[in-house]
């Protein structure tokens, strides 16, 4: 029997729902606020659908993240015939992981080595990175703009502000991805090995040789003589790192391919650059980089949309979702970046609302701004419709987006 026989009348989080994810959602909106649903390996989860509920939840503690306790939940209520899921220890003591007071403790920590002032100083070097990777594509007439563009601007960016060695940034493609995927747990372990494992390195070469980097930054950092301990400190590198490029990989790929389904758009863009802050937040709430906001559980019973979950559940609130609810945002399915689409809930919201959300915002704009500028007739290779998504219940991303540059 499959693991998800027993739940024929519960909708499954599939590939099929992956690949038809939009309709799929408006489907469970219309229907309910929050709607039962089984993962393909037979986990049941709560996911809530509508905007006004997916934000009061994100900031509602009673939904907890507490990685110890939704480690032992979550294989209570696995089939006994699924893979039992493991946490790497060596990778999940980081703050997306945790609850006040030890969320507090840790961001406070992280802030201070992750400053707005660090980010902005990278904005001449992001400007260089995405040029150099343009100038590559210029001479090919067709190109994966996943592959030549949206994953070595972000994955380069975070490795030198962390000071990871170039070489192993195909590595952390590999391990991220199969981290991220959504059926192979065995591999998925290998991969968070391998990646502790280099991270240790990573730390000890740091604390020899310190550098004017956010690892340095990270070992160094200090509150009323409080650091981060060796585990918190691998963990966080490692957020950092999946969560600094895989995110806006998917960010740039996702939205260049509604530019390309809406060639006015795209028109429109390359008619005013000026346009492209508008253009990406439009990009985050229409087709943003994570479908579901990580693994939560009831701590206690909650009523969500006059809809009562008890304790003791799994929850994901469904930020692609949210940000297409026609209740928050008129048209939500019009792809719009004229829109004003503040408020939309791409980075979270609450006290786990992504911290490198203004990394991920600048390394957008200069991408998509650099590659209206440079290929005004980039158009795709065959239909746009044709797209396939990755297979993953957290990550929102393309498969491939093949193209051709154009004139340059």
């Amino acid at each position: 029997m499959s693991t998800t026989e027993a739940y024929t009348d519960l909708p499954v989080f599939d590939h099929d729902f992956v690949q038809n994810l939009h309709a799929r959602f408006d489907q469970l909106r219309a229907a309910t606020p929050v709607q039962r649903m089984v993962t393909r390996d037979g986990l049941e989860v709560w996911v809530i659908t509508r905007y006004d509920d997916a934000r009061a939840a994100l900031a509602d503690s009673r939904l907890s993240k507490d990685v110890t306790r939704l480690q032992l939940v979550i294989n209570e209520k696995l089939p006994p015939v699924a893979d039992r899921r493991e946490f790497a220890s060596d990778l999940a003591e980081h703050m997306l992981n945790m609850d006040p007071p030890d969320h507090t403790r840790l961001r406070k920590l992280v802030v201070k080595a992750f400053t707005a002032r660090r980010v902005e100083g990278m904005r001449p070097r992001i400007e260089e990175i995405s040029a150099g990777l343009l100038d590559a594509m210029a001479d090919r007439s067709e190109v994966d703009l996943l592959d030549a563009f949206a994953f070595p601007l972000p994955i380069q960016v975070i490795s030198e502000l962390l000071g990871v060695d170039e070489t192993r940034r195909d590595d952390f493609r590999a391990w991220t991805n199969t981290l991220l995927d959504a059926s192979d747990h065995a591999s998925a372990k290998q991969a968070a090995e391998a990646m502790a494992k280099y991270l240790i390195e990573l730390i000890e070469i740091k604390r020899r040789e310190p550098a004017d980097d956010l690892l340095t930054g990270l070992i160094e950092a200090t509150e009323d003589e409080d650091r981060l301990s060796e585990q918190e400190l691998i963990s966080m590198v490692f957020l950092l790192l999946v969560a600094g490029h895989e995110t806006t990989v998917n960010l740039i790929g996702n939205g260049v391919l509604a530019l390309l389904r809406n060639p006015d758009q795209w028109a429109a863009l390359v008619a005013d650059p000026g346009l492209v802050p508008a253009a990406v937040e439009e990009m985050l709430r229409f087709d943003g980089p994570v479908i579901h906001g990580t693994f939560r559980y009831t701590a206690e019973a909650v009523e969500i949309g006059g809809v009562e979950i008890p304790a003791g559940e799994i929850v994901w609130v469904g930020l692609t979702s949210a940000n297409n609810d026609p209740d928050r945002f008129a048209e939500p399915e019009r792809f719009d970046i004229k829109r004003d689409a503040h408020g939309h809930l791409a980075f979270g919201h609450g006290i786990h609302f992504c911290l490198g959300a203004q990394l991920a915002r600048l390394e957008a704009q200069i991408a998509i701004r650099h590659l209206v500028e440079r290929f005004p007739d980039l158009r795709p290779v065959g239909s746009v419709e044709d797209a396939q998504w990755r297979f993953s219940s957290l990550i929102h991303g393309l498969r491939g987006l093949p193209v051709h540059p154009g004139t340059h």
